[in-house]
């Protein structure tokens, strides 16, 4: 079906569901001709577990066959499509009204983007590889030219690999390090399984051979000679490692994880000297290599894996450097290794750990070790040559963010690395690590125009209930009062130890220059603060990331930023949870939320073991399964178990159908629990997109146009109020 069919589809739907009705609610005001919502069927699925029982009346959402549907989504159940199709038109004709606001934002969203742009090109060999787009493309081409100058070439062009297709997304993309391949894994679905192309750049051919069922995690050997990759099992999990001749032949296996809780991935060393097969989860991890010289043989464990324990290691020219939280190294240190010995015994401390200093990645290159550090919510890069001398690279802003890109080659004394704020387009600089130069690459242009200098970026410090302080970055219009008359939209995510940096978005100012304001709350689950921040808010302790959320927003009204119920919430993902879990702590601050791909079914998904992402979260939420306490304290905050009779805000959520990570099911459950639960009479709607996954649209135009519909959707919950109640 495509996209046209889809939205004829759903208009159908509408119109057998869009009828006036004079009824209402008990409880719940509803004005004459309303639009009727679909109502979801109740088919209540008894769960005992763990000498607990609950009920769960919608579980017929989830398709039985949902692996097969996340390959191919016209798989799916006809009564779950029909569902889906009605709630999508529902949503369309409920803000019908905000159609030309869509609009306009969309295009102030494409004016800010320079469409014919092209990146700063990345040396290597005796080329430069980069990537373009053309004015109206909605895809990049990747493109190569000579060092020393001459015409560029067109490596791939991901809009003719598109063409036809619904959703498509080219994940990665490398050359061989012989300069004769380019290899590239596109997404066809939105489901995340991959088909790994390799084209011979002499003739202009792909190969044969294709890959199919990846991750879309490549390399080649250090001689180009072998391709290794990570095969995608049904369940959509990294289950293997396999290898075989770059232009085709037999794939061999080359290792097998038997751990379903583990993250499985493959690369090379900086230094080309070692195939590096990385095995997590979010506490755990273990190294295996292969040398460059053999890259057929079986690979070897770096150090055992050790629960609690986590190591990232490189390899150096003549050692190995290895990122790592040993020896209660809650902030991680740097320690290194002799090549031939690179076991615990035998690292010793390069870089000491330092409480609050969070050493968040390192970069190599011949003679210099460039490391990324985090604390109190913002970045900083420090350089350190062989000899241990150090020095830093960072900015005297209150809110900002450096991100260290490193080099994509070994032997070279430049590193590259951005710079940008929320008012600020983002700086991209060479570095020359000896002389301590830096050459302005490139300045992100904004076509419409924009002046930093009209906006006020600041950092606050939101007291949570027990005392620690939650760093809350602003920005906003100078011109925009700080007296609680403007309207706010306050973001969240706070899971997987993942730091909301302070960065530039063009897409924000759709919003704040209509005179809102927009609020970053750098919560604990994050690792804004440091890893400790992070440990924080994790299994037993998950509830202070929604609490520290609510405190942001308080701190906010508090200062006259905001005012309660004039606020919009926002996060996506695990982000979403949040906004499930504070939707239902303190309706009453919020006038809209905004759950994109929200994770909010917890308790269901984290004890079903099928799904891709369940054994590897259990040391992120812990295992209902099995731990009696985890499972109570679990549901106390799980968002759908805890939808309640409360007068609930506008809801907006987000989902994909072929979407591994957060099902589509999940928020259209969500939906349909909270539709009869809410006693506000302020509408529930449901988003799904029928063609693409977790990340939402492929294109770059269309993913523009679902972020003006989400924050048309903030503008609308604000304007309604909900017609001023």
């Amino acid at each position: 079906m495509n996209r046209r069919d889809l939205l004829a589809t759903s208009a159908a739907a509408l119109a057998a569901s869009a009828l006036p009705v004079s009824a209402r609610t008990p409880g719940a005001p509803m004005p004459q001709n309303r639009l009727v919502p679909p109502v979801a069927k109740k088919i209540p699925v008894t769960i005992e577990q763990l000498g607990r029982v609950r009920t769960d009346d919608y579980q017929w959402m989830k398709d039985d066959n949902w692996q097969a549907v996340l390959r191919d989504p016209t798989l799916i159940k006809a009564d779950v499509k029909e569902h889906l199709l009605a709630e999508n038109g529902y949503r369309e004709a409920m803000m019908a009204s905000t159609l030309p606001l869509q609009a306009a934002m969309f295009e102030e969203m494409k004016g800010r983007i320079k469409e014919a742009d092209s990146s700063v090109p990345s040396p290597d060999g005796a080329w430069e590889y980069f990537i373009e787009y053309r004015t109206g493309d909605q895809h990049p081409r990747y493109m190569r030219k000579p060092r020393s100058g001459g015409d560029a070439q067109m490596l791939l062009d991901a809009n003719a690999l598109a063409a036809g297709k619904a959703y498509s997304e080219v994940s990665a993309a490398d050359h061989s390090p012989d300069h004769a391949l380019f290899a590239y894994a596109e997404d066809a679905q939105g489901s995340e399984v991959h088909q790994i192309y390799i084209k011979d750049l002499a003739s202009g051919e792909v190969l044969p051979d294709l890959i199919g069922s990846a991750t879309g995690d490549f390399t080649f050997s250090p001689d180009s000679q072998w391709i290794f990759w990570t095969n995608r099992d049904d369940n959509g999990r990294p289950d293997k490692i396999f290898r075989r001749p770059v232009r085709g032949g037999d794939a061999s296996l080359v290792y097998e994880e038997t751990d379903d809780g583990m993250f499985i991935s493959v690369g090379r060393t900086a230094d080309d000297a070692f195939i590096l097969i990385s095995i997590a989860n979010q506490e755990t991890s273990e190294a295996r290599v292969i040398p460059a010289a053999t890259p057929t043989a079986t690979p070897v464990v770096l150090e055992p894996r050790h629960v609690g324990r986590l190591y990232e290691p490189d390899h150096w020219g003549d050692r190995w450097v290895i990122r790592t939280n040993a020896d209660d190294s809650i902030d991680f240190k740097i320690v290194e290794a002799p090549t031939a010995s690179p076991g615990r015994s035998s690292w010793t401390d390069l870089v000491a750990h330092t409480p609050g200093r969070f050493i968040e990645g390192v970069a190599l290159v011949k003679d210099y070790i460039g490391r990324q550090e985090r604390a109190d919510a913002n970045t900083k890069i420090v350089i350190r040559d062989r000899a241990g001398a150090e020095h830093e690279i960072a900015v005297d802003e209150p809110a900002y963010s450096l991100s260290l890109a490193g080099a994509s080659e070994f032997d070279t004394t430049t590193m590259r690395y951005g710079y940008n704020s929320p008012s600020t387009p983002t700086s991209t600089y060479d570095y020359d690590l000896a002389t301590r130069e830096r050459t302005l690459r490139k300045v992100q242009e904004v076509p419409s125009g924009h002046d930093p200098a009209d906006y006020v970026v600041e950092r606050l410090n939101a007291p949570a209930p027990d005392g620690e302080l939650v760093p809350v970055t602003v920005l906003r219009r100078k011109s925009t009062p700080v007296d609680g008359s403007a309207p706010l939209l306050l973001y969240g995510y706070g899971s997987y130890g993942n730091p909301i940096p302070a960065s530039f978005s063009t897409n924000r100012l759709s919003l704040v220059d209509r005179g809102w304001i927009y609020a970053i709350a750098h919560i604990r689950g994050g690792s804004d603060k440091g890893w400790n921040w992070f440990l924080t808010a994790r299994r037993m302790t998950k509830k202070n990331t929604f609490t520290d959320f609510i405190a942001a927003a308080e701190h906010l009204i508090s200062r006259n930023y905001a005012r309660a119920g004039h606020i919009v919430a926002e996060g996506r993902s695990a982000g979403g949870m949040l906004m499930g879990a504070i939707n239902n702590m303190r309706p009453d601050l919020w006038a809209g939320v905004i759950g994109g791909v929200p994770f909010v079914d917890v308790i269901n998904t984290m004890s079903d073991t099928s799904l891709p992402l369940t054994p590897p979260e259990w040391p992120e939420w812990g295992n209902p399964i099995e731990d009696p306490e985890a499972y109570d304290y679990m549901m106390s905050y799980s968002p759908y178990d805890q939808v309640g009779p409360l007068p609930y805000p506008a809801v907006l959520a987000t989902g994909g159908l072929s979407d591994p990570r957060v099902t589509y099911w999940e928020p259209e459950k969500w939906v349909a629990k909270l539709r009869p639960a809410t006693t506000s009479g302020r509408p529930i709607l449901l988003k799904i997109n029928m063609e693409a996954g977790h990340a939402g649209s492929s294109g770059r135009f269309d993913y523009l146009k679902e972020v003006a519909h989400d924050y048309a959707f903030a503008v609308w919950a604000i304007e309604k109020g909900w017609e001023r109640a």
